[in-house]
């Protein structure tokens, strides 16, 4: 590790030390893993991942962090939360995030409370700059961000996992299901099954960054630069599957896979 790298390790246990117990949200991703790792490794025994459960969230994704949880010895729950309860959350504007962390946080509050434990998210230096209202949330209601707290950047978090030998450490960043659905469309679970289906197909098929974003009848596949003319070799296939899927229209976006794609529609919309 160079100077500014351990730096920021030292920074992030520092940082974990002071806490008399951690709950992290645990999404299964690099960031929430390394997380949870790293704290478990600082406060053993005081530190609990939480899943929270909904219909935006993919089922192998909820599977995957029950195995990692116990892979890496971290006790682990998972709790339902209700934002497709609120109409707010489903009529999918540009706060839905906010709503969604909101919900997230009041979730995990009585749990954290019960344990003592500081509510910790794995938002990370790297993340500043997108539109990102459910921080904005998570942050009001108290929770703490170590990785952004101690400078830890994507890259680094992703060099520490693979040094300490986490299973995840190269997977590709993920995000809900319903940050595939253009904003100012409303989300309902028919259109997220659809999504998940076409995204699970995708990946059987060896794509690693992908994203499905839904236009009702047409679906916008997003893969990594480097996969654009596989997934177009595969056309027929692709097509035909994502058709008896549920789409009309199945297209390809030649500019690639974008991490917070249709944010761009929201330069000039809400702020939370």
């Amino acid at each position: 590790m160079d100077r500014e790298f351990e730096k920021a390790v030292a920074r992030l246990e520092d940082v974990l030390s002071r806490f008399q117990a951690v709950l992290v949200g645990f999404s299964g991703g690099i960031d929430s893993t390394y997380l949870a790792a790293v704290a478990a490794r600082v406060l053993p025994g005081r530190t609990l991942a939480v899943t929270a459960d909904s219909p935006s969230l993919p089922r192998d994704e909820l599977d995957e962090c029950e195995k990692l949880a116990a892979e890496l010895g971290i006790e682990h729950r998972v709790v339902r939360t209700m934002e497709f309860s609120n109409p707010d959350y489903l009529k999918n504007d540009g706060l839905r995030c906010f709503y969604c962390k909101s919900e997230l946080i009041d979730a995990l509050a009585p749990m954290a409370r019960e344990h003592g434990a500081v509510v910790a998210l794995g938002v990370n230096a790297s993340d500043q700059g997108d539109f990102r209202p459910g921080q904005s949330a998570a942050a009001r209601a108290g929770a703490r961000f170590p990785l952004l707290e101690a400078g830890m950047t994507k890259e680094m978090i992703r060099e520490h996992a693979r040094m300490m030998g986490l299973p995840n450490w190269d997977k590709p960043q993920a995000a809900c299901l319903s940050s595939r659905i253009p904003y100012g469309t409303p989300i309902n679970l028919q259109t997220l099954t659809r999504v998940e289906r076409a995204e699970r197909y995708l990946r059987s098929l060896g794509f690693k960054d992908v994203r499905v974003r839904d236009y009702g009848e047409t679906a916008r596949i997003e893969v990594g630069r480097d996969e654009l003319v596989v997934c177009a070799e595969a056309a027929s296939d692709v097509d035909a599957e994502l058709r008896r899927i549920g789409y009309g229209y199945v297209t390809l976006d030649l500019a690639g896979f974008s991490s917070g794609n249709l944010n761009r529609a929201l330069a000039k919309g809400p702020r939370a």
